[in-house]
């Protein structure tokens, strides 16, 4: 009976180890990805913040088009770069390192032909806006802003790749240090352009362009030059053509995944142009999108921790060590966002200022706080769901969940609230909330059910696609 106590005593010593050693090593993980996403995010809005301060229809034409750039283009990057979490993540775990290097170049092949196209859209962006039925002066505006954002396109697809190939091997400090220091560069680079340059409107995007190329070069040398990589990345091969149709069985339900919730997002920021003192409230709500989506780029950085974590383990067979991560991420995270919707309930009018002067929009804004902080803490813990979903490669799942929730749920009652009642911006937030309640369910239930032992790999299935 002694025996059995103290053989319980130990195995409780031995899970609290640990659980401190992976609380230790994701808070480690979590803090330079958490400095990456955020200030990449911050690079556009950064330059969204320099117009908004040459007039309001700048600053809706701005917000307007920094949001349609997210919905066509940035996000689809993102997106679409999910699917080295999986292979990378995975390849990585089974020490099948000379794979990682060609899941890189065909992510690459397949950024650069999609930012192709998505450069033609941009590059009719007024039109399209117009169809939209957004005014044609906050329209116009939007074009000329978008147009400099082209360049800054390609970069931003590079950059995800290099950002999920450095991940899978936890080598996150550089990815801190190659995305901070342009962001610290992006501030005296955009008031030159703008002030010094005499390019105002235009200079504040071409920035931003300028910002993102700075640290894809900074970040792709490093993968060249340090010798940590090289069994990972032996260099350019036609080989890596011969990935990218199994990578895009991945990267495309990966993009819907990522893609279906952040159009949601920002499709009621079009809604809101529709509504009465359009100009207002197209401002914002994207105010509203811009800072949630701050807070989700914090919270991201443990998505990306648990998606990391669980590929790894999965592909070294340590299903316990997955799971327990998955515990680990959840709480840490939960925590985090508690902290930042403190943070946002005491400084929003501060926040709201860095958009613009207006009193108005300042106290309107002041007005959605409450739905905001529901909305970060939801938005926390479907984003380290989210994240187990990328590890485990299950990017269909998540697409399929991420419809219903949002089309078939949230925005039908979004548009119920905010046009049939009139509760304007209040209501369209609303529908989003229900959106993202619904989504967090249903994902938390997949988790739990999952039969973790028979979990087949997805780098496995990719190595017996054809050719």
């Amino acid at each position: 009976m002694v025996e059995e106590k103290g053989n319980e005593r130990w195995w409780e010593r031995m899970k609290k180890t640990e659980y401190v050693k992976e609380a230790w090593q994701q808070a480690k993980f979590s803090l330079p990805m958490i400095l990456t996403n955020v200030a990449y995010y911050c690079i556009p809005l950064v330059s969204v913040m320099f117009a908004g301060h040459l007039g309001d229809i700048k600053l809706a034409g701005a917000t307007l088009a920094n949001t349609w750039a997210t919905v066509t283009g940035f996000a689809l990057m993102a997106g679409l770069s999910g699917a080295l979490e999986t292979l990378c993540g995975q390849a990585y775990g089974a020490k099948m390192y000379n794979k990682m290097g060609l899941y890189l170049q065909a992510a690459m092949i397949t950024a650069v032909a999609v930012s192709s196209l998505i450069a033609v859209l941009w590059w009719f962006t007024e039109n399209v806006l117009i169809v939209l039925k957004q005014k044609p002066e906050i329209a116009k505006a939007a074009a000329i802003f978008i147009r400099p954002l082209i360049p800054g396109l390609f970069a931003t697809g590079l950059l995800e790749c290099l950002l999920r190939f450095l991940q899978t091997q936890s080598a996150v400090v550089p990815l801190a240090v190659c995305s901070v220091g342009p962001l610290i560069l992006h501030v005296p680079i955009t008031y030159l352009l703008v002030h010094r340059a005499g390019l105002g409107f235009t200079g504040a995007a071409m920035a931003a362009s300028v910002s993102l190329w700075i640290s894809f070069i900074m970040l792709f040398f490093y993968v060249l030059r340090w010798k940590r990589f090289k069994d990972s990345w032996q260099g350019f091969s036609r080989e890596a053509f011969r990935h990218v149709l199994g990578g895009l069985r991945l990267a495309i339900p990966s993009a819907i995944m990522l893609c279906l919730e952040y159009w949601a997002f920002d499709i009621i920021t079009l809604l809101a142009g529709l509504m009465p003192e359009a100009d207002t409230k197209t401002s914002i709500m994207a105010m509203c999108v811009n800072t949630v989506s701050v807070s989700f780029f914090i919270t991201f950085g443990f998505s990306a921790v648990v998606s990391t974590r669980v590929a790894n383990e999965l592909g070294a067979g340590n299903v316990d060590k997955a799971k327990n991560a998955i515990k680990v991420a959840s709480e840490l995270a939960i925590i985090l966002a508690t902290i930042v919707v403190i943070v946002l309930v005491l400084g929003h009018n501060l926040w709201a200022r860095f958009f613009s002067s207006s009193p108005v929009i300042i106290s309107e804004f002041g007005r959605m706080v409450p739905l905001l902080t529901i909305t970060m803490i939801l938005d926390t813990a479907q984003g380290v769901l989210s994240g187990v979903a990328r590890g485990c490669g299950w990017q269909r799942i998540g697409a399929c969940t991420n419809l219903g929730a949002f089309y078939l749920i949230g925005m039908p009652i979004a548009v119920v609230l905010g046009f049939i009642r009139k509760l304007y911006t209040k209501g369209l937030w609303t529908g989003l909330i229900c959106g993202l309640v619904f989504q967090t369910c249903i994902l938390l239930i997949i988790v739990l059910r999952t039969k973790w032992g028979s979990i087949k790999l997805s780098v496995e299935k990719e190595e017996s696609l054809p050719v």
